[in-house]
């Protein structure tokens, strides 16, 4: 598996979301797309990204984006998710982790001194032709609206 780097072609993914609708990257050709992969529904890090996109929602489809979210949660998992916190975009339920091998976010992760396979919290922006254009890897949970703000408003 290569290591993703911006300026690479994203690879194509596509999956079932909250809803049970097949979501394709080629479905959102010609808008920016913010592909964020995280750990768990309903754990308080992965809520507060998840609300923290939900609240700027409308101010990032007036920039241009479209939010997915990506986890190993079921499709289930994920609609009581996006149902409990009113969130405006797809989570697309990976369990095969097909799409997090693709964009090699799933592997060793330390927490507490102890080892495991885990998803490691990341973020891709992928411009309107399908190049990475982003990759945050020290994902802000509370503040991940701005930090990508940040980046496209320097």
């Amino acid at each position: 598996m290569t290591k993703l780097k911006e300026g690479m072609k994203a690879p194509y993914f596509e999956g079932s979301d909250q809803n049970g609708k097949i979501v394709k990257l080629s479905d959102y050709a010609g808008k920016k797309v913010i592909l964020y992969f995280y750990p768990k529904d309903n754990t308080p890090g992965c809520t507060a990204e998840a609300c923290n996109l939900r609240d700027n929602h409308q101010d990032l489809l007036k920039k241009g984006f479209a939010v997915i979210g990506v986890s190993m949660d079921s499709v289930k998992s994920h609609q009581g998710f996006a149902d409990k916190y009113s969130l405006p975009f797809p989570l697309i339920a990976d369990i095969s982790k097909k799409i997090l091998e693709d964009y090699g976010v799933f592997g060793e992760k330390k927490l507490y001194g102890r080892t495991f396979l885990g998803i490691m919290r990341t973020t891709f922006i992928i411009d309107e032709k399908g190049i990475i254009e982003k990759i945050i890897s020290k994902v802000d949970t509370k503040n991940h609206t701005e930090q990508i703000f940040s980046i496209f408003n320097s």
